[in-house]
């Protein structure tokens, strides 16, 4: 093993040599490949917030060096491949996707860059500075250090607002008071720009609709002092026209639920709550969109208002395009007010539509395979925002991976009918404040799905489903259903399955719950929309309860059976999970990400159930867990499915009601739309109430640290505009099914290849 490294790692280094020759030999003579800058600072004073100043001042660097990869330049290499008579379509291809025009040390304009430092000195209040610059060269390579004599920075004094008219001047005055500036605070060109930007969005929401930042100015006097201080005076321009210094109310506001770009003189109008609504013919009626809307008149214009309204809007799903527009109504403007007519055209979609997607589906379960899929949809059903989708689905799915379970496969029939009202369906009314940000949706479904699993079983199954959801903030998401109901039906079993069930009394048990009858509620924290955010916050928490309220109108069983309802046994189970992730996103353009997340769920089975229906219980192993692990092949706890004579009946019984995950990731760039990863994962599952066939290997105690299957591996990411193909090639370095004392072990010679669409986390 140690002689096969050795050759590996000397062709490593023939390989950098021969790639460095390539490139060395392509730079013009007497010029160097430039490699980068650095920027060293010399103060007189102690500087407040030295890492962020430098930040700044390495952000304004140019030109930019050519990129590396392992101490490579690819796209350089594939830039001078390029150069050849016959390039070949590969070098082609490659240079497109990665190539870069080289950067010489000939291009470098040290004087223009030292003029660009000392500026963003000055706009920071360090005036006077200097900066000059060196180069360090080598013989093929040069890079430049650029020395800035940073002198004491001036400091504010006192901060006011000058003179401005009075209708301005008094809401100016208010916002003004709660200025970040303090005393001492230093002179800053960019929060001053923040600070014209602050006020204006403040007056904004005051009404101000024709105020523009770039009207304030702040002015810096000095001549009182004589130790680098100053006075700061906010001011208004002197040409500031007088309809950019009052507020605006809404004098009107027009709304056309119907809008096509024709003449609206002749559109009938309907005045509802305050509002004139525009249309021919009733499309929308005008009480169900009146909620949507929360522009008002008489109200003072608020471009929060304005945003709230189009969001509500947009969120129907009738609608292609929302546009709101004000008009000025010019006879209004006086010294201290003006009007303003808010016009609301609601462009929609297509009434009637039919999609169809054939998809290459990967599920979390490993199975992977073809899916076509129809639905036909119906928007603004009832002339109230009402959606209807149909949808049929056809699929078939087959395992893939290591162990023995590959191979299983399934064919899958579905059908689905899905009703969505935009509004609360409640016998109690709720106060429209109370859903300020958005309204919540009503959705009903009804659905049925065929199952063939291999050669097992045969799997009929309805399903029921009335609910919310809501979004309570622009990160924070509601979804309770109080009705949730399932039947499921063992059609036809095989002879397999059947022996497969008679060894596991649990498992039968699982399968024995036909029917589902609960309420389910989620709640979700997602920062993970806002992409700028260097810290991505995400929580998710399930709670699944079924049984309760179908218990009382249930039909006892005899002694030592279950209880009943409509000849059914149902199931009694409570079910929570917590799902957290957290995002650190860094480097330049912040294209590289620690991912992290921690997963804990617990299901409690009582009254007619003993164990959990199968289709609720937990598994771990596979592309969206425990990657170094198959699919189901890790847990419940130390029990091992290998042992067992019967492969495919491990993959029924790798399962349990609690489940304890963690998973860490890095991912970087790679060239083009290829990223890189490399992590590690832990978890597995167990059973809070020991299974007989098991023999006690599977249930959940104060050892289960030791109990963990962790792995690591590196993985290969085709990221297309947020559509992802994952591949991720994983080993693992304990495994809990082998005996203690020998668990520790990198199988490094015994990868696991998984396959993926999405990301994991």
């Amino acid at each position: 093993m140690n002689h096969k490294l050795k050759h590996i790692i000397a062709f490593f280094f023939f390989g950098i040599f021969v790639y460095s020759c390539s490139i060395t030999k392509h730079i013009p003579e007497g010029d160097r490949l430039y490699t980068g800058a650095k920027i060293e600072i010399e103060s007189d004073s102690n500087v407040d917030n030295l890492a962020e100043l430098k930040t700044e001042l390495n952000s304004v660097l140019r030109p930019e060096p050519n990129s590396k990869f392992l101490g490579m330049h690819p796209g350089l290499f594939f830039h001078y491949k390029m150069q050849k008579e016959k390039p070949g379509f590969i070098n082609r291809w490659l240079y497109k996707q990665i190539g870069e025009k080289p950067v010489y040390q000939s291009n470098v304009s040290t004087f223009e860059v030292e003029d660009i430092l000392e500026n963003r000195l000055e706009n920071k209040g360090f005036f006077y500075s200097s900066a000059s610059s060196s180069f360090e060269e080598k013989k093929t390579e040069a890079s430049v250090t650029y020395n800035l004599k940073v002198t004491t920075p001036y400091t504010m004094e006192n901060f006011q607002v000058d003179s401005m008219p009075s209708t301005i001047y008094k809401d100016v005055k208010k916002v003004a008071d709660k200025s970040p500036f303090k005393k001492s605070s230093r002179f800053d060109l960019s929060n001053m720009k923040l600070e014209r930007q602050r006020i204006d969005a403040a007056l904004k929401q005051k009404g101000y609709y024709n105020l523009n930042p770039e009207f304030f100015v702040f002015e810096a006097d000095t001549n009182q002092y004589d130790n680098k201080k100053f006075d700061l005076f906010l001011k208004l321009k002197s040409e500031v026209p007088t309809k950019s210094t009052v507020p605006y109310y809404i004098k009107s506001v027009n709304i056309y639920p119907n809008y096509k770009i024709t003449d609206s003189t002749q559109i009938p109008v309907e005045r509802v709550n305050d509002k004139n609504y525009f249309q021919d013919s009733l499309f929308f009626d005008p009480k169900r969109l009146d909620k949507f809307i929360t522009i008002k008149e008489g109200e003072l214009y608020n471009p929060n208002t304005s945003k709230n309204t189009s969001r509500r809007l947009s969120s129907i799903g009738a609608y292609k395009f929302v546009n709101i527009q004000y008009k000025e109504i010019d006879s209004s403007l006086t010294d201290s007010l003006a009007a303003l007519e808010a016009n609301i055209y609601l462009s929609p979609l297509t009434k009637r539509a039919v999609r169809a997607e054939l998809q290459a589906v990967t599920k979390s379960n490993n199975f992977t395979g073809p899916n076509l899929a129809l639905t036909y949809s119906n928007r603004n059903l009832f002339k109230g925002g009402e959606t209807l989708n149909l949808s049929t689905n056809l699929g078939y799915e087959t395992q893939f991976g290591s162990g023995d379970n590959a191979g299983l496969n399934s064919i899958e029939l579905g059908l689905k009918a899905e009703l969505i009202f935009p509004r609360v369906i409640f016998p109690i009314q709720f106060n429209e404040d109370f859903f300020e940000y958005s309204v919540p949706k009503t959705k009903t479904s009804l659905g049925l799905s065929y199952l063939s699993r291999s050669e097992l079983y045969t799997l009929i199954s309805g399903n029921g489903l009335f609910g919310y959801s809501w979004n309570a903030n622009k990160y924070i998401t509601y979804e309770f259903n109080p009705i949730s109901v399932n039947y499921t039906q063992l059609a036809k079993t095989s002879t397999e399955f059947e022996e497969i069930l008679d060894d596991n009394p649990f498992l039968q048990l699982s399968f024995d719950q036909q029917f589902i009858s609960g309420m389910t509620f989620s709640f979700t924290y997602n920062e993970m929309i806002d992409s700028n955010d260097p810290h991505q916050f995400y929580l998710n928490t399930t709670l699944d309860v079924a049984g309760n309220s179908i218990s009382l109108l249930g039909q006892s069983g005899e002694s030592g059976e279950s209880d009943t309802f409509l000849g059914l046994q149902y199931a009694q189970y409570a079910k929570a999970d917590v799902d957290f992730r957290f995002h650190l996103n860094f480097g330049k353009n912040r294209e590289q990400t620690i991912a992290t997340r921690f997963f804990a769920g617990y299901g409690l089975p009582y009254g007619n159930s003993e164990v959990i229906p199968y289709v609720k219980q937990y598994f771990s192993g596979g592309p969206y867990s425990v990657r170094a692990f198959s699919i189901r092949s890790l847990g419940p706890g130390t029990y091992n499915g290998e042992s067992d004579d019967d492969s495919s009946s491990s993959y029924f019984d790798q399962t349990g009601n609690i489940r304890l995950e963690a998973n860490a990731e890095y991912r970087f760039p790679l060239f083009s739309f290829f990223k890189g990863a490399i992590f590690a994962d832990a978890g597995n599952v167990w059973n809070s109430k020991e299974n007989p066939t098991f023999d006690g290997e599977d249930k959940f105690t104060s050892n289960f640290i030791n109990e963990l299957g962790m792995g690591t591996g590196i993985g290969l990411r085709i990221d297309v505009q947020g559509f992802v193909i994952r591949f991720d090639l994983a080993a693992p370095f304990h495994d809990p099914s082998v005996e203690e004392g020998k668990r520790w072990d990198f199988k490094v010679d015994e990868p696991v290849l998984n396959f993926a669409i999405g990301y994991s986390f």
